[in-house]
């Protein structure tokens, strides 16, 4: 397995019993990883600024016209996530106490919730920003909380039970609580719904974004950008 730099976030104190980050602190990267031959899931993200919701579990509405889509692509077996990410007119600085600003949080539709997992924060220039790769678990967030980080004891196994109950998104300076945020919904592989954690060899390609498994009435097989950034 081949590591990565570590790349920080622009980081503001923690609270109750959260860790304090600065510029200066080093927290180690996951492990970027070759993208495995199969996957035993597929979800992806539509993420809006209208869904996001503060720590004290109200709307907080992030960056207005902002958008994301977040592709994740799951082999548990070996506790691997593949991910697309892109972001459309989300403008500023990343900021989150977590080691980087864009999660997959554990939580409900309308609730907040931890991190499970920090991805490397798309880049690029102009509205588009965009990112892609794939992490090996044990995964960790940076953020403490009762002496142990929000990673400890997660397995995708978890997502895959229950897609419903995590988001994904991405924090800015100007938008702390969020600028964009979506729930995670399992895309079709191989004929089979995912979210059962059910094996295939052959990967279906995936379409980016939920806008377009909408378009296509969410039935069949749909493409996915495979090229890494």
């Amino acid at each position: 397995m081949r590591r990565t730099p570590v790349r920080l976030a622009a980081l503001s104190a923690l609270t109750v019993g959260a860790l304090a980050l600065s510029g200066g602190a080093a927290l180690a990267q996951d492990a970027q990883v070759d993208e495995p031959s199969s996957f035993t899931s597929m979800f992806t993200v539509m993420a809006t600024p209208d869904t996001v919701v503060g720590q004290n579990g109200q709307p907080a509405p992030g960056e207005p016209g902002a958008t994301g889509t977040f592709d994740y692509r799951i082999n548990s077996d070996e506790e691997i996530i593949c991910y697309d990410l892109r972001l459309e007119g989300v403008t500023g600085e990343y900021q989150s106490p977590a080691r980087t600003a864009t999660h997959i949080h554990e939580a409900a539709a309308g609730a907040s919730g931890p991190p499970r997992i920090a991805f490397p924060d798309p880049e690029g220039d102009g509205a588009t920003r965009t990112g892609s790769g794939c992490l090996q678990g044990p995964f960790t967030t940076g953020v403490q909380a009762n002496g142990q980080d929000s990673g400890t004891g997660f397995s995708l196994k978890q997502i895959e039970a229950n897609p419903a109950a995590f988001f994904g998104d991405t924090h800015t300076a100007g938008f702390t609580a969020g600028a964009v945020r979506g729930q995670l919904t399992p895309v079709p592989m191989g004929g089979v719904e995912t979210g059962a954690g059910g094996t295939t060899d052959a990967v279906a390609p995936l379409a980016v974004g939920a806008a377009a498994l909408v378009a296509a009435g969410a039935a069949g097989a749909v493409a996915y950008r495979r090229s890494r950034v």
